[in-house]
């Protein structure tokens, strides 16, 4: 039978004596919280079998913090990830009891954005949000600016003269690094299409761009089709995508700037072998890497989402408790690229 650790033990493994082990299993006296920390970790190594009282008096100590994030589209698997992602991302901070507070919208509307926003601001001490851009709901976080409460635009980039930050990609290089992506992969002239969700996401139409300049200024021999909208919707894409195929055979590449990229992947599959049509996605999930494999998507361009929420939930930190030295602004990300052959 294995020995159980003692004390001394967990002493020895964080480097410090058996009586500040015993300050922070009991309380006795106060312990600087990085050296409770210490203490914690090495019993957590260690399978220590009080180590959760340890974690619980150390826990104790700390700051309670809510953030509110508001979020679209709950079935698709991106907006999954992201909250998943913003969630471990609390769960791991050790230097406060941290919660957060997920908020789906039923529609991506201004009034459900803002509605959302509101309701979440009530109960968090900072808010972040991948809403659109519409007065309504830079009015809404007008409102939390002047209540004290910071707000994060997060991936689009929205009521920027009020917000705290921007957290997300450069949106014009990504619209730009999918251009590129296309005029290097296909050899000959053509029409190139691009699906954006709708003029309220700031960052689609910042993406459409991005990728419209790049072919004009590099690839000339291709012709831009006139943009679509698509809601971000698996079904308009599909449909559309279909048309597109049908309609312009000499059709080379498409970019989805937004969502429902499985919709375009759907309706190549059924119109063209792989590899005949350059199709650009953003965010990888489980279906854009299949089709990765299998040759009818050409790159996924993605938000590193871990990057991302271990950077915001620090800011949102350092704003609740007004740190000075806090700057706001634009934070943007590189994006990660993702070939057939790095899956």
């Amino acid at each position: 039978m294995a020995k159980r650790p003692t004390l001394t033990d967990i002493a020895a493994e964080a480097g410090v004596g058996v009586a500040t082990v015993d300050r922070v299993l009991n309380g006795r006296a106060t312990v600087k919280p990085a050296t409770a920390q210490r203490v914690a970790d090495a019993a957590e190594r260690l399978g220590y079998h009080a180590r959760g009282l340890i974690r619980a008096r150390i826990d104790a100590g700390l700051p309670a913090m809510t953030f509110g994030f508001v979020l679209s589209k709950e079935r698709q698997s991106f907006y999954q990830n992201f909250a998943q992602a913003l969630t471990a991302a609390v769960a791991e901070r050790r230097d406060i009891r941290g919660t957060a507070l997920i908020r789906f919208v039923p529609a991506t509307t201004p009034e459900d954005f803002g509605t959302a926003i509101r309701e979440v601001a009530r109960r968090s001490h900072a808010v972040g949000s991948a809403a659109v851009n519409h007065q309504s709901v830079t009015q809404v976080v007008s409102d939390l600016a002047r209540d004290g409460t910071p707000f994060f635009a997060l991936l689009n980039d929205i009521a920027q003269n009020v917000r705290h930050s921007y957290y997300g990609m450069d949106n014009i290089k990504v619209g730009r690094i999918a251009a590129w992506m296309i005029a290097k992969e296909v050899r000959h002239p053509g029409k190139v299409a691009i699906f954006v969700g709708g003029s309220r996401w700031h960052g689609h139409v910042l993406r459409e761009t991005g990728f419209v300049s790049y072919l004009r200024e590099h690839a000339p021999q291709f012709e831009v089709l006139d943009t679509f909208v698509n809601l971000d919707t698996r079904q308009v894409t599909y449909e559309a995508t279909l048309d597109l195929l049908d309609r312009h055979t000499d059709l080379r590449g498409i970019y989805v700037a937004g969502g429902g990229v499985e919709g375009a992947i759907s309706a190549v599959r059924e119109r063209r072998p792989p590899g005949k049509i350059s199709l650009i996605a953003n965010e990888m999930t489980d279906d854009r890497r299949a089709a990765l494999a299998d040759g009818y998507v050409t790159m996924v361009i993605s938000t590193p989402l871990r990057e991302l929420c271990r950077d915001l939930i620090e800011t949102m930190i350092r704003a609740v408790q007004h740190d000075p030295t806090l700057s706001g602004g634009q934070h943007f990300l590189e994006p990660r690229l993702y070939l057939p052959e790095s899956v």
